[in-house]
């Protein structure tokens, strides 16, 4: 990516269970894309609250966000990986980004990856992860093996109005 041009880094929730605080997973996903951004970055912080009534994931990081950035957009819409792709599109197509950093946990990445690169597919797009260091997890790495099945589901669905 050449100096001039915009990246969008994106930040993926991870559910404090409605607590109403940022859970550990998405505390240390927020501090990787401080790491990472640059006041030349738009970042998109991304989640729903899962409990009506409590605060949206994406609200917290940005209650809780120290980073540099061009500007800075919360998106309190998003329940699945498809749809964090999904509603950052038109981010990405409005600041003329030619590079998505998708922040995850490592886990997560593989999956999340996917979904943003077959969206923007014969855009241009460049689509990369970054997350922050951790252990491995087993029980999620089970888990997200699981739900690549529904990956091609979701995005069908996502392209419907």
């Amino acid at each position: 990516m050449s100096s001039g041009q915009t990246r969008i880094i994106v930040v993926l929730g991870y559910s404090d269970g409605g607590r109403g605080e940022l859970h550990p997973v998405g505390a240390a996903r927020l501090a990787r894309a401080a790491e990472v951004a640059t006041g030349r970055d738009v970042v998109v912080l991304s989640g729903w609250a899962r409990i009506r009534g409590t605060r949206s994931e994406a609200d917290l990081m940005a209650a809780a966000w120290h980073g540099s950035s061009r500007a800075l957009v919360v998106d309190p819409d998003a329940r699945t990986t498809v749809g964090n792709a999904r509603n950052a599109l038109d981010d990405i197509r409005r600041v003329g980004a030619r590079e998505v950093v998708v922040v995850t946990s490592r886990w997560h990445a593989p999956r999340a990856k996917a979904a943003f690169r077959l969206l923007l597919r014969g855009s241009g797009v460049r689509v990369v992860a970054a997350f922050p260091p951790e252990a491995r997890d087993l029980r999620a790495s089970l888990r997200e093996l699981a739900l690549w099945a529904l990956l091609p589901a979701q995005l069908l669905a996502s392209r419907r109005p």
